[in-house]
């Protein structure tokens, strides 16, 4: 199952990605492009480290990953989501879910430093 939610990810990664370099670049500002290139390297970047975890959870399966892909996950959401939405135009104020979807991932990072160090 996470392996298969991470490679969802990568697909989505890659569609919207490809929208912002298409399609985007015809009706959006300068700022608008920037956040769709930041919202995708970091979509890209935590999808992949959500596929590694998935790859753990086979390998170790007393590892729990659980957490760590859930917190990055729904940071997935609100961080790149928000700054898609206000790429596409949308109010300006949905900015303020952006950090918060950055500290659900830093503490997805940090909640798999925990599980390590408890492991070990």
């Amino acid at each position: 199952m996470w392996i298969g939610i991470a490679a969802l990810n990568l697909a989505l990664a890659v569609m919207l990605g490809a929208f912002g370099a298409h399609g985007l670049q015809k009706i959006a500002n300068a700022q608008q492009l920037t956040w769709w290139h930041t919202a995708t390297e970091y979509f890209f970047y935590h999808a992949l480290g959500l596929l590694l975890l998935g790859i753990m959870a086979k390998l170790l399966p007393a590892f729990s990953i659980k957490m760590p892909f859930l917190l990055i996950q729904i940071g997935i959401i609100f961080f790149c989501g928000s700054l898609y939405i206000m790429s596409l135009g949308m109010p300006r104020i949905l900015g303020a879910i952006t950090p918060i979807g950055g500290l659900l991932m830093i503490l997805g990072w940090l909640a798999l430093a925990w599980q390590a160090f408890k492991q070990h």
